[in-house]
Order: structure tokens, then C-alpha cells, then sequence
């Protein structure tokens, strides 16, 4: 496919950041020792506290890369700086750290908002879950990660963005609203885990964009989300390996169904007919991302550890 002027324009742009400098490989240091160091311990760890520190390993890795490429922007200061890596799950350090950028405050209405969702997170998690009838044990499971994705995703980190843009930083949410998302493209472009997504777009997307196309960038992209979603899944749960990469690369099959002339004809990038298909790729198959050794091995655990379940 042909890039757009918008989209030749923003090449241009990230060329610079794209050639690899003399000074770039410190960047990629904590993102390949710390996942390692955390596999040294793995046999001494609950299931689910490996897969926490796993995550936070491999979290704090792809915020010091980020920050390494953006580290002389604006004269950020130690505050911002280290509230970008330790105080924010987003991944966009060019325009967290810019203190040049002006945002407007967010509104009472926001915060409230952000508060609520919190709230019926820790009451779907430490209130929902114990009605779960005893046996149901997968039933129970998901009714805990529900409530954990409402808590972190869409409330606490929701409450971090208000804070800090409250304090004038660019520090937009995570969650864009996902269940308006108006086709598959949209949800996993621009609405579902913001901080992921720039990630994975500029380390992945747009490099091989550029060298081999937009078909390859795509697969590309949900395949290394995939690979991560694995490690993170699979790894503490022993377990179901593979099923998470299955499950992203379907998401990207999905985009390129969309995108595809005859994904046009059909209208399936917006309309009834693209959240349908959004609704059927990303929610009818999730059971193979968090699949039952995950649940089971994994999740009722923790849920069990903080008194949940």
C-alpha cells in the first residue's frame, strides 16, 4: 500500500530515531537482563509472583529504552523524569517529557469518572468473586481478572493521567473508551492499551513499514505482542504455550481482513458490521490468551493471596 503525505510526513519525522547510533545500545540493556535475572528465580517464586515480576521486568525494560532515545527533550528535569519511569504505565516519552507542551486540566466530571471505575473494580474483585460458587473455578478466575483490568487499566491508571496532567504533563490515558471502538483497527490503534501500542508502532510498525510494507508491519506487530503476552501467560502458568501468539496474530489476520478490498466492499471498518467483527476477534477467542493453566495455576492463586477468593 502507498503511505499517505500524513504518513510520509511522520517518516521523515522518526527517520532520525530510526538509524541505529553509536549510543543506542545502552537502551536495550534492563530490557535484556532484567526478564533473564527474573527466570533465575523462577523456581523460588509462586506462580503468581513470577508473573508479576516478570512483567514488571520486562515493563521497566521498554520504559528505559523509551526514555534512553528521548532522554535530552526539553530538559525534562528529575521529577518528570522519574515519574515517567516509575509513575506511568505509557510509553510515549517524546511527549511526556517535553515540558515545552501545555495540556489542559482535566475536568470534576473526569475524576469522578476515573474514581468510580476504580471502586467497581475493587467491588467486582473482592466482592463478585467470592459468589462465585465453589467448583466454578474458571467462572472465578475471569470474574478476578475482570475486576483487576477495571482497577489498573481503566481506573488507577486513568487517576495517574488526571494527576499528571493536572500538573501539566501530556500524559493522555491508556484506555480510549474501547467498547466504542468502531472496528478492529480501531480498537487495537486507538483506543486499547495506548502505552503497548506506541510501543510495539515504533520499534516494530514503523521500521519494517518502511522496509517491507504494510502487511509485514501488521504481522509483525501482533506477533511480538503475542511473543510478550506469552512469556507474561504461559511462562508462570507452565503451560498452554503458544496460545497467546495464536491469539494476536488472529488480531492481525483480523485488521488484514478488514483492510483487504473486499474487508471495504463489506464495510467492515466502521458501521454495525466493523464493531461486529471488532466484537468477534478480540472478545470470542480471548479464552486462548488467558487460558484455563493460566487461570488455574496462576490467577486463583493470587486471587486466593490478597484474600479475594
Amino acid at each position: 500500500m502507498r503511505q499517505t503525505d500524513a504518513e510520509d510526513r511522520a517518516t521523515s519525522l522518526s527517520a532520525p530515531f530510526l538509524r541505529p547510533t553509536a549510543l543506542a545500545w545502552p537502551g536495550w540493556i534492563p530490557l535484556l537482563v532484567l526478564p533473564v535475572a527474573t527466570m533465575a528465580v523462577r523456581s523460588r517464586l509462586a506462580p503468581w509472583r513470577f508473573m508479576w515480576m516478570l512483567a514488571a521486568a520486562i515493563f521497566f525494560g521498554c520504559k528505559w529504552q523509551t526514555w534512553w532515545e528521548r532522554r535530552r527533550i526539553a530538559d525534562a528535569g528529575i521529577f518528570r523524569t522519574l515519574g515517567y519511569l516509575f509513575v506511568w504505565p505509557g510509553m510515549d516519552a517524546e511527549n511526556f517529557l517535553d515540558s515545552d507542551k501545555h495540556v489542559p486540566r482535566p475536568t470534576m466530571k473526569e475524576w469522578i469518572w476515573a474514581s468510580v471505575k476504580t471502586a467497581s473494580g475493587a467491588a467486582w474483585l473482592w466482592g463478585a468473586v467470592r459468589r462465585v460458587p465453589e467448583g466454578s473455578d474458571l467462572l472465578a478466575g475471569w470474574v478476578g481478572m475482570l475486576g483487576i483490568i477495571l482497577i489498573l487499566h481503566f481506573g488507577t491508571f486513568h487517576i495517574l493521567s488526571l494527576a499528571w496532567r493536572s500538573a501539566g504533563v501530556d500524559a493522555p490515558p491508556i484506555m480510549q473508551a474501547p467498547l466504542s471502538s468502531a472496528s478492529l483497527s480501531d480498537f487495537w490503534g486507538r483506543r486499547w492499551n495506548l502505552g503497548f501500542r506506541h510501543l510495539t508502532h515504533r520499534l516494530i510498525f514503523t521500521p519494517v513499514r518502511i522496509r517491507a510494507g504494510v502487511v509485514p508491519a501488521i504481522l509483525l506487530s501482533f506477533l511480538a505482542s503475542g511473543v510478550i503476552h506469552d512469556a507474561v501467560i504461559s511462562l508462570p502458568a507452565r503451560g498452554g504455550y503458544g496460545l497467546p501468539t495464536g491469539y494476536f496474530v488472529l488480531q492481525g489476520l483480523g485488521v488484514l481482513i478488514e483492510r483487504s478490498p473486499l474487508g471495504k466492499r463489506l464495510g467492515l471498518s466502521c458501521g454495525i458490521r466493523g464493531r461486529l467483527l471488532a466484537v468477534i476477534f478480540a472478545s470470542a477467542p480471548a479464552f486462548i490468551l488467558f487460558h484455563p493453566p493460566f487461570v488455574r495455576g496462576v490467577i486463583l492463586p493470587f486471587l486466593c493471596a490478597i484474600g479475594a477468593r
